[in-house]
This record gives structure tokens, C-alpha cells and sequence, in this order.
């Protein structure tokens, strides 16, 4: 199965099981928007709680906020998204189609990493002991598309740093980039598009006040700087953090869940005393590639990628990207943003939001090292390392055919932990396994059917990723006993009905994920 392939099959089995709909889809949909159904809320609560765990419980120095949508339009000034705030748009005009023209390139720049990679994977099979730096140092076609890679990547910088558009476009011409629709070089020249949704707030628009949908969840920490240092009574180094709805303007949004108009973030700005900056910045670098690796995906799905251009309010910024089904993409960034937003917000407030360090014996501006991790962009990653199509032995017990769909996904994080069947809808059997159910649906998300043969009730469980199925049968009322069948290498095993909730909450606990990370 290509990539490609693979990413349409996990959005079709997203709609087909209930984990992501279309938004507002009888009237046709509504364009980079989504729905999360049943068993897509449950996995996205999940994910939400182990990262809020993870980083509030587990930490005595960071707590929580959840800061409204809706702030003074001056927040959005002070923070330079007014201004600043912006992406770079490039027409075709054969296709009428719209793109942004730094992803044009950074997607140019991923294919000729591709053919690098391909090279290096060939030589790995031909060669016993493979020297991989020597390779990438010596064989010509490497060395080729490396230098083509760094001389764009030089080009784009130096454009970007400029703000040079008509040197963006030209080098877009020079790589000589097609559009995807048309496969024509007709380009309009490039221009800057703010992302920020703005609405109005008050009763009668002759004297409403235009006010922005949030493009980003940090600047409601920021301006409570002062409120949750003092009323949570914080010492320097400290963090807060928060999760929420954030809304950007896309100029093209695509690929499913991974550029939506609508999302979630999931961030934490920390405190930290001025000139102690980078020291955070790598610890948290450290610890957010810990949080991920946790899941068990695969190390080799994550890697660090330093920002081309820095953002006006950085000194320094990274992106942990992990390995979609098209390509190594961002999945959060952790930023050194200096004292830039609260020196920013004294500015524009006239109100100081300064912190008094007793140990140094003087008040000043700390310096931020924020963490941002996209909730959905998380969903999605997952999604697409969980999913497998497995061919089964022909002799499998279970008698559903050759092949089945399962989601692989952690067992603290699955949507449902546990699935509870009686073998037949008679003799007994169905009230048995309902009181077993209650029981188990006092600690965990559980399950419960009657319909059909168990391995079609199986299969089920494994498309949407539920680790454990209890089944009660006629042996069940003399022994006292049920069978546990596991998702992932599809055992099962006898287990006295009194273990069962030992026995499942000790294997989907948090805690088995939260003690990795």
C-alpha cells in the first residue's frame, strides 16, 4: 500500500467508524472544518488529558488556564499579529487555484530529500558495512541534490528575512515549480494575507467593535501573567499552561486534519529568569521528544527541525515533525520567545507585568520558552501509526476471513479500553456479561454487544482500536471465568471474573505512559 493510499484509507475509516465527519455534511460540507463523532471525541479527550497530565500533574512548578476566545482587540496589536500575522499567497492563474508559496517550496525541497533518501536506502541493501556519511559526503547525485537543497534553502532564508516576495516568487520560478492542479508555471506575484477571522461585538453595528477570533492560545497566559503568579503564588522558573479552540484563515487548507481553519491547541508558556533561556529551551526540547517517543510509534517517526526564519518574537525555535503519510510535517514547536509578549503587553497596557525575584532582589520581565502542540495534528499522527490492514493465517480461530482493520493505539489512549460481549443472546448469559460491564464502566470506557457472531463483534473492536474484549459464555456461569482477548496479537486467555477490573485498569492506566515521559 502507497502513502498515499494509506492516507485515504484512514480518512474513509475515520468517517466509517465514527471518528471524524465532515462538518455540516447534509448541506454539503463546510470546506477544512470537521466534526469528531463518538469514538473520535473519546480518543481526542485522551490524547487532551495525557498531555494535561503530563504536564500539570507531573509538574509541581507549571498549573492550568483556560483563557476566552474573545480578547481586546489591542492583545492582537500588542502582539504583532495585526501586523505581522500573515503567510505568503501565490495564484496560478490556469487552475484559479491558491497556495502559499512558502509551502510550495518547502514541498519542492521535500522531494529532492526524497531522492536522497531513496539513494541512501539502495546503498544500504548493496552494502554490508555501509558508511552513511561517507556516502552522503562522496556519491555524486547526493552531493548534487544536497547542494541544490541548501543553495534554496540560503535563497529562501535570506528572501523570507528580507521580506523580499518578488525573490520568493523568482525562486519558485527558478525551481521551476508547477502547479499541482494545472502542471503550468503561470504565477501571479506573491503577496501577504493576514490568517486573522475578525467579527464584530456589539448590539448594533454602527457601534460595534471589531474583535479577532484567536489565531493562537498564548496570548490569554500572557496577559494573566501577573493574575496566576500571584494568586497561584508561582516562583520563577514556573509555567502555565492551557488547551483550546484557536482559528486561522488558511489560505489553503488541506490534508485532512493536519490544516484545518478550526483547531486546537495545546501549549504552555514557561517563565524563566532573563539570560537562562536556552538552558529551557533545550530541556524542554528534551522532554517534549520524550512525551512523544512515550507512545511507542517509532523514534524514528520524530525529528527536530530548526526554523528557517525565526519569528519576530523568537531567539530561537524548533519543530518536532513527525512522519505523516505525506511526509515529515510539524507537530509542535517549542519556541524561545524572549520577553517579547510581556514586554509588549506593558507597552501597549501601561501596566507592568514584571516579576519580583526575592533571590536576586530586583523586579524583571522573564523571558517565555513556549511549547505549542496542534490537539487535532495529534489525532492525526496517531491515526495514521495506529492503522494497519493485517493478512491473518488462514487458520485463524476467530473464522472472519484473511484480513482485518485494526488501530494499534496505545491502550491508555484507545476510545474505548474494554468490549463486553455475551457468546449467545440467551441461557443467561447477557445479564452476566451486563453486570460485568457496569462494574467495568465505573473505571474506564466500555462497550457492550450482543449482535452478531464474536469474531464480526472482534473485528469491530479492532477498527476502532479497543484493546481488550471480555467474552462471557455457557463455561462462565460454572467457573466463574471469561475470556480476554487481546487486540493486538489477538490471544485470549481464562480470567476469574473478580480479577477483571484489576486486571484491565492496571493495563490502560495513564500511568503506563506518563512513567515513560
Amino acid at each position: 500500500m502507497t502513502q498515499e493510499e494509506l492516507f485515504k484509507n484512514i480518512i474513509s475509516h475515520c468517517k466509517e467508524y465514527g471518528f471524524v465527519f465532515p462538518s455540516s455534511e447534509i448541506y454539503d460540507g463546510l470546506g477544512a472544518v470537521y466534526d469528531y463523532g463518538p469514538f473520535g471525541v473519546e480518543l481526542k479527550n485522551n490524547i487532551r488529558e495525557y498531555w494535561w497530565k503530563s504536564m500539570v500533574q507531573m509538574n509541581d512548578n507549571i498549573v492550568g488556564l483556560d483563557a476566552s476566545i474573545f480578547m481586546h482587540p489591542t492583545v492582537w496589536k500588542a502582539s504583532g499579529h495585526v501586523d505581522a500575522f500573515s503567510d505568503p499567497l501565490i495564484d496560478n492563474k490556469d487552475s484559479k487555484k491558491r497556495y502559499r508559496a512558502d509551502v510550495l517550496i518547502e514541498e519542492h525541497i521535500s522531494k529532492i530529500e526524497a531522492k536522497i533518501e531513496k539513494e541512501v536506502e539502495k546503498a544500504k541493501k548493496r552494502f554490508e558495512n555501509f558508511d552513511e556519511t561517507m556516502f552522503r559526503s562522496t556519491n555524486p547525485r547526493v552531493v548534487e541534490n544536497q547542494k541544490k537543497i541548501d543553495e534554496i534553502n540560503a535563497r529562501f532564508k535570506n528572501a523570507l528575512e528580507k521580506n523580499d516576495l518578488v525573490e520568493v516568487k523568482q525562486i519558485i520560478i527558478d525551481c521551476e515549480i508547477v502547479c499541482p492542479v494545472s502542471g503550468t508555471r503561470n504565477w501571479t506575484d506573491v503577496r501577504q494575507f493576514n490568517l486573522m477571522f475578525s467579527t464584530q461585538m456589539g448590539s448594533v453595528s454602527e457601534d460595534s467593535n471589531i474583535i479577532y477570533l484567536r489565531p493562537e492560545t498564548a496570548q490569554g497566559i500572557f496577559v494573566n501573567f501577573l493574575n496566576v503568579q500571584r494568586s497561584a503564588r508561582m516562583k520563577i522558573p514556573f509555567g502555565i499552561a492551557q488547551t483550546g479552540k484557536a482559528f486561522r484563515n488558511e489560505i489553503v487548507a488541506r490534508q485532512f486534519l493536519f490544516r484545518m481553519k478550526e483547531f486546537e491547541q495545546m501549549e504552555m508558556q514557561f517563565f524563566v529568569r532573563p539570560g537562562e533561556e536556552m538552558q529551557w529551551y533545550n530541556t524542554w526540547k528534551e522532554k517534549r521528544i520524550k512525551w512523544h517517543h512515550a507512545m511507542g510509534f517509532g523514534t524514528e517517526k520524530y525529528r527536530f527541525h530548526d526554523h528557517i526564519k525565526l519569528a519576530h518574537y523568537a531567539n530561537a525555535a524548533c519543530d518536532i515533525e513527525f512522519m505523516f503519510p505525506f511526509g515529515f510535517k510539524e507537530i509542535e514547536g517549542i519556541h524561545s520567545r524572549t520577553d517579547f509578549d510581556l514586554s509588549s503587553h506593558e507597552k501597549h497596557s501601561g501596566k507592568k507585568l514584571q516579576y519580583f525575584d526575592s533571590e536576586l532582589n530586583k523586579s524583571y520581565v522573564p523571558y517565555v520558552i513556549e511549547t505549542s502542540i496542534g490537539l487535532d495534528r495529534m489525532f492525526l499522527a496517531v491515526l495514521a501509526s495506529a492503522f494497519e490492514i493485517e493478512k491473518l493465517d488462514s487458520a485463524n480461530a476467530e473464522g472472519e476471513g484473511n484480513e482485518r482493520t485494526v488501530l494499534r493505539i496505545p491502550p491508555a489512549l484507545a476510545p474505548v479500553k474494554v468490549a463486553v460481549f455475551p457468546l449467545i443472546k440467551k441461557d443467561g448469559l447477557p445479564e452476566k456479561a451486563m453486570e460485568i460491564f457496569n462494574n467495568l464502566k465505573q473505571i474506564c470506557r466500555c462497550y457492550y454487544e450482543e449482535k452478531d457472531t464474536i469474531g464480526k463483534r472482534y473485528r469491530r473492536q479492532d477498527a476502532i482500536g479497543t484493546p481488550f474484549c471480555i467474552t462471557v459464555d455457557h463455561e462462565s456461569l460454572k467457573d466463574n471465568c471469561v475470556t480476554l482477548r487481546h487486540r493486538d496479537s489477538m490471544k485470549q486467555e481464562r480470567i476469574p471474573i473478580d480479577k477483571i477490573a484489576s486486571i484491565v485498569e492496571e493495563k490502560v492506566s495513564l500511568r503506563n505512559l506518563l512513567s515513560k515521559s
